[in-house]
């Protein structure tokens, strides 16, 4: 939990004991607790994000391919700096999306993933010489990838997670995707617990992977949490013939949250829906080329104000969850 996103719990919760409004609630505790509360109104900061699709990778063993979707990733982050962006999201899983037969215990089966099968050696090393380059460019990466956790669960799987990779090239924090697909759950990954939030250059930011984004609670959780862009990575589904529909699901929740969406995909789903940004009122302001090839583009992301309708329909949705016991 990032501090930026403790201080805005406090002021919800404040909101909510005593009846005020969301910026009175801000107000008071900022008068009171000073720095403690860093929630800047400045309604002016912009942060340029470039979005890209990248080519998919399934087998876990092929580590020449591994290698070229590292230089493919470098040259996208290079082409990102070069257009004055200051952030690139990648999608889900950049490097290598493992096919779960070839990952499977059972050869020409679905069953439990045997990850010895991964070349976590390449795989990382490649993710390191990531980072690298986002130090010597001083960008800011958001790449998909399977992690292994220092400790790893009891099942021995992965999460896969988004990692955040800062100017200097460091991890800064990192999202691991939550309510996973039916196979992603049964044979192969760890879920996560929690959203994650960070902001860079005034901009408070979500993160969402894989089919999460059909889940509309989510993003209206992040919006509760002040963000004013979530980054929506993905592989795209799975079925043929489905690829509109994630992207048109990130369409109809940045118009419903009033949200920024950046909407980053595998470059086999571009031709019938490519990678993007969503601006709040659910138009695409920038799309990739509908083609199966890597692409990025850039756009400019505007800090929303807070305001009387953002507070209300924060408001409604808390009143609405405390009557009916949802998890906020």
């Amino acid at each position: 939990m990032t501090a930026n996103r403790a201080a805005k719990k406090r002021v919800r919760a404040r909101a909510a004991q005593t009846g005020e409004s969301y910026t009175a609630a801000l107000r008071h505790l900022r008068a009171t607790e000073g720095a403690a509360i860093p929630m800047s109104t400045d309604t002016t900061a912009t942060l340029r994000l470039a979005v890209a699709q990248t080519t998919p990778l399934h087998d876990p063993a092929d580590s020449r391919a591994v290698r070229a979707r590292g230089a493919e990733i470098r040259s996208l982050m290079t082409r990102a700096h070069d257009a004055g962006a200051r952030l690139l999201q990648l999608p889900e899983a950049a490097l290598c999306f493992p096919s779960k037969l070839l990952l499977s215990s059972l050869p020409g089966e679905v069953a439990e993933s045997d990850w010895t099968r991964f070349d976590w050696d390449t795989h990382d090393a490649e993710a390191a010489a990531i980072g690298e380059h986002a130090r010597r460019l001083g960008l800011w990466t958001v790449l998909g990838a399977p992690h292994r956790p220092s400790r790893p669960p009891p099942s021995g799987r992965p999460m896969l997670s988004l990692l955040v990779i800062d100017e200097r090239g460091t991890l800064r924090t990192r999202y691991d995707e939550r309510l996973l697909s039916r196979t992603k759950r049964t044979y192969m990954y760890e879920p996560g617990v929690d959203g994650v939030t960070i902001e860079i250059d005034g901009v408070t930011i979500g993160f969402l992977s894989g089919l999460e984004g059909l889940f509309g609670d989510l993003v209206s959780d992040y919006e509760a949490m002040g963000a004013d862009l979530v980054l929506y990575s993905t592989a795209g589904p799975a079925d043929p013939g489905a690829e509109q529909s994630l992207a048109d699901s990130a369409a109809v929740a940045a118009r419903q949250n009033g949200l920024w969406i950046g909407y980053a995909v595998h470059a086999d789903k571009a031709p019938d829906a490519p990678a993007g940004v969503v601006a709040p009122d659910g138009s695409w302001v920038a799309r990739c080329a509908q083609r199966a090839e890597p692409d990025l583009v850039t756009a400019d992301v505007v800090r929303r104000p807070e305001g009387p309708g953002r507070e209300w329909r924060r408001e409604m949705l808390a009143l609405h969850r405390e009557r009916t016991g949802s998890a906020t």
